[in-house]
C-alpha cells in the first residue's frame, strides 16, 4: 500500500480521567487527520482507560516517521502505555512448526487469499518434514534441529535469522519446543501460540486418549502470547466444541485440530490488525 494511503492506529492505556477521548481526538483533528475508527473501554474495577483509534494519514501534517515523537508529550502527560502502528504496513511474520501441518496449512492458505495484513519471509522448523508445504507457497524454509546440548546455540542462530529478515512477530503453529526466557524477552507480546484446552486438564504425550478415557463433554483450544510461564501468557482467543459418547479418539483429534486452526487464525488476525492491547496477564481485544 502506498504511504499516502496509510492509516495510523494508536493503542493506549492509562489511568482513567476526564477528557481523554477529547484530548486524543483533538490531537488528530488539529493536525488534519480524519478518524476512521474509535473504540474505548474503562475497566470498572481498576479504573484503567483503554483505547484503539485509527485515522487517515493522507492529509495529516506529521509524517509517519515523526508521529511517535509528536504524540509522546501527550502520552507522558497521561502516564500512558502506548504504541502506534500503520495499517498500510504489513507485519513481518515468521512461522515456527515441527511435524504437525494443520495450522501451517491453514495460515498459508488464508495468506495466499490475501486475508492477513502480513508478510511471511520465512518458516522455521526443528524438523525437515514440512519443507514441501513451504515450497508450494514459495516461502524459504529453515531447519534448526534442536537437542538439549545445542538448544542455546540454535536459538542464537534463529534470532540472528529473524533479525536479518526484520521479523516483527512469531507464530508457533504447533512448534513442539519450549523457547528460552532470552528468546521470549526479545519478542515480548509478539509470539503467538496455540494449544488444546481440556476440562479437566490432561498433560503428557496423549491428551486426547486421556480425554477419551475420561469421557469429556467438551474440548477446546486457546491461543495466547508466550511468556516465560509455559502456556500461561495473556489469552487472545478461545473456543470449545461439544463431544459425545459417539466420538472416537480420532474424532476428538480431528475436532481438536479444527479448533486449533480456527482459533490460531483468529488470534493472528487480531494481532496483525493491531486490535490487541496487553494489560498485565490479560488482553483487551478491540473488535
Amino acid at each position: 500500500m502506498a504511504e499516502d494511503t496509510l492509516s495510523a492506529i494508536l493503542l493506549l492505556s492509562c489511568k482513567d480521567r476526564i477528557g481523554l477521548v477529547s484530548r486524543i481526538s483533538h490531537f488528530i483533528f488539529e493536525r488534519g487527520g480524519n478518524i476512521l475508527d474509535l473504540d474505548e473501554h474503562v475497566d470498572p474495577v481498576e479504573k484503567i482507560f483503554f483505547i484503539r483509534i485509527s485515522w487517515d494519514m493522507k492529509d495529516f501534517s506529521i509524517p509517519p516517521e515523526e508521529l511517535a515523537d509528536a504524540f509522546s508529550p501527550l502520552a507522558r502527560e497521561f502516564k500512558a502505555d502506548w504504541k502506534i502502528n500503520f495499517e498500510g504496513r504489513k507485519v513481518r511474520t515468521a512461522i515456527f512448526v515441527s511435524r504437525y501441518d494443520h495450522c501451517l496449512r491453514e495460515i498459508l492458505w488464508r495468506h495466499s487469499l490475501g486475508e492477513f495484513r502480513m508478510d511471511i519471509p520465512l518458516i522455521l522448523s526443528n524438523h525437515p518434514d514440512l519443507e514441501p508445504v513451504a515450497q508450494r507457497y514459495g516461502i524459504p524454509f529453515h531447519v534448526f534441529p534442536v537437542t538439549l546440548e545445542n538448544k542455546a546455540e540454535q536459538e542464537t542462530r534463529e534470532l540472528a535469522l529473524l533479525a536479518e529478515n526484520q521479523v516483527d512477530t512469531i507464530v508457533l503453529a504447533r512448534y513442539m519446543q519450549i523457547l528460552s526466557p532470552r528468546f521470549v524477552e526479545r519478542y515480548a507480546n509478539q509470539i503467538i501460540n496455540i494449544h488444546h484446552s481440556f476440562l479437566p486438564a490432561f498433560i503428557g504425550s496423549k491428551p486426547y486418549k486421556q480425554a477419551y478415557d475420561r469421557g469429556v463433554k467438551i474440548i477446546g483450544a486457546t491461543s495466547h502470547y508466550v511468556t516465560e510461564d509455559l502456556d500461561e501468557g495473556p489469552i487472545i482467543e478461545q473456543d470449545i466444541i461439544r463431544i459425545s459418547h459417539k466420538d472416537t479418539i480420532n474424532d476428538l483429534i480431528r475436532k481438536g485440530r479444527d479448533l486449533e486452526r480456527r482459533i490460531l487464525v483468529q488470534a493472528l488476525m487480531y494481532h496483525t490488525e493491531h486490535r490487541i492491547l496487553v494489560h498485565g496477564k490479560k488482553t483487551i481485544i478491540f473488535v
